[in-house]
């Protein structure tokens, strides 16, 4: 089996069958002809970094890899782990006050979760995560006002 023709389907090995048209058009809509049927289709998601697409076909939702010798051996030496930055301390970005603190001493924190309330300029902005860690030290408190670069979370 030669590895340019196996691709992973929602986890599954497969091995393409038959003829099948692929025409494209635009960057995210196709339509697949197989067998005298027509199927259309859109790209939802596409990872460069993982090689994954996220397609759908005629109402059906699939996730579909290209199989490589080259990444199962990647992936065997470990190296396809991605790269996470390690939490040490949340400064404030700007100028404002504290509307809510969404985190306790001893949350574990991952990339994306919702650390705290900052208003500034009437408009509420939501802090995220943008590493990984456990919260250490808080060193505000709801509605406190804080200034630009000032310590606001500690991580360990």
């Amino acid at each position: 089996m030669s590895e340019n023709n196996v691709f992973l389907i929602d986890g599954e090995v497969q091995t393409p069958k038959g003829n099948a048209k692929l025409e494209w058009l635009d960057r995210n809509y196709f339509v697949v002809t197989f067998n005298g049927k027509m199927f259309n289709g859109e790209v939802l998601e596409q990872n460069l970094e993982d090689h994954t697409l996220k397609l759908k076909l005629n109402h059906r939702v699939f996730e579909v890899k290209r199989k490589y010798d080259l990444l199962d051996l990647i992936s065997q030496m470990g190296l396809d782990k991605k790269k996470v930055k390690k939490l040490k301390e949340l400064s404030s970005p700007m100028p404002g006050r504290v509307l809510k603190i969404m985190v306790k001493i001893g949350d574990k924190i991952n990339i994306g979760d919702s650390l705290l309330s900052l208003e500034a300029m009437k408009m509420e902005n939501i802090l995220k995560s943008d590493g990984e860690g456990i919260v250490k030290e808080i060193f505000i408190n709801e509605e406190q006002v804080v200034d630009k670069g000032e310590v606001l979370i500690e991580f360990e």
